[in-house]
């Protein structure tokens, strides 16, 4: 079973693939939503040897980004082997 914790925001690198489907005002309203709701599902992220690699959540965080929160809920997976 996953164990959700936080995970520091300027740690996660998003893959450049990823970065081209932001969606800005997709991640504005989800930042609003946030504010009132709190985060309520967390990204997915893989290990490496800088830090995390984003998986899953891009606009849940660019949305913490744009709130000037400094970490994310997240859990931590590992990459499958094809």
């Amino acid at each position: 079973m996953l164990k959700k914790e936080p995970l520091p925001i300027a740690s996660v690198r998003v893959p450049a693939k990823r970065v081209k489907t932001l969606e800005a005002e997709k991640a504005m309203t989800l930042a609003e939503d946030i504010l009132e709701n709190g985060q309520l599902t967390p990204i997915r992220v893989r290990e490496d040897s800088k830090g995390y690699v984003l998986i899953e959540g891009l606009h849940r965080l660019e949305a913490m980004k744009l709130l000037g929160e400094e970490t994310i809920e997240g859990y931590k997976v590992h990459a499958r082997l094809h």
